[in-house]
């Protein structure tokens, strides 16, 4: 039983609904996954599974373990429990080579993180560079490319500093696909934008999705969570703790818990 008295189900660790199941060979795969900081369990035996062209969008008041749940899924943060599968593999087990996996996975944060010494091209060349060693040329061939994707191939040579918001968002999502990853994770990526810049970047998320995108999107857009989600994740306590199509979980909530962070996010006029 949940710590709210709620019942759960075995296959998910999550309060009992109309949720999803657990994918029967899904691309990623978390479970009994704990994290803690000091007294604060922020991640509590939580499970998810991501299938592959799926995504997943996890909604839930500050706290709940969001992005926590991305810093462990890119190893970012060390789990103190539970397993992480990446295409089969335990990426969890010490051995595993951290940055061949984080090649496998993008990460964009709310902050852009860019280096403001360097032009954009050499920000998105630079773990291709450094840490796969991969040819200037090669590199530089692949950035090109994948700023004409993002719609920035004409600010190459600019610097941050030169950047609107949305424009220095979208350069750190292409520094994230410049590799081609299996999997991207999205954490908030829209909350330092001022709001006529949010636009701009959510239209490049919903085309990574039509282009079959594997992503977990962390996010406070409710209006965007319902139109791009496969599958919306309500996070409580450090678990799932309801799960389903977007129009059940953001619609017809079957949680108590679920209708209250809805209503707040109603009233503070958020969506």
């Amino acid at each position: 039983m949940s710590g709210t008295g709620e019942a759960t189900s075995p296959a998910t660790g999550s309060a009992r609904g109309p949720a999803t199941g657990p994918v029967e060979h899904p691309l990623l795969r978390v479970r009994g996954l704990r994290k803690v900081y000091g007294p604060a369990v922020v991640l509590d035996r939580l499970d998810l599974d991501v299938a592959a062209h799926e995504v997943v969008v996890l909604i839930g008041a500050s706290g709940s373990g969001k992005s926590t749940l991305l810093r462990c899924v890119d190893l970012l943060e060390v789990v103190d429990d539970g397993v992480i599968e990446l295409e089969g593999r335990d990426i969890t087990d010490p051995q595993v080579d951290a940055d061949a996996v984080r090649a496998r996975m993008g990460i964009v944060f709310q902050s852009f993180n860019l280096f403001p010494h360097l032009s954009v091209l050499d920000n998105v060349t630079l773990a291709p560079r450094t840490v796969h060693r991969i040819a200037r040329a090669e590199a530089e061939a692949r950035a090109l490319a994948m700023l004409e994707r993002v719609g920035l191939a004409d600010k190459a040579s600019a610097h941050p500093d030169e950047l609107s918001g949305g424009q220095a968002q979208r350069v750190a999502i292409a520094r994230s696909l410049v590799n081609d990853p299996v999997l991207m994770l999205f954490d908030e990526v829209t909350s330092a934008l001022d709001p006529e810049l949010v636009g701009e970047v959510l239209t490049l998320i919903s085309e990574l999705k039509a282009e079959g995108m594997t992503m977990i999107v962390a996010t406070h857009e409710m209006g965007f969570a319902r139109e791009v989600a496969d599958r919306v994740c309500f996070l409580h306590a450090g678990r799932v703790h309801e799960q389903g199509p977007p129009d059940q979980v953001m619609g017809e909530p079957q949680q108590e818990r679920t209708r209250q962070f809805l209503r707040r996010i109603v009233q503070a006029h958020r969506w």
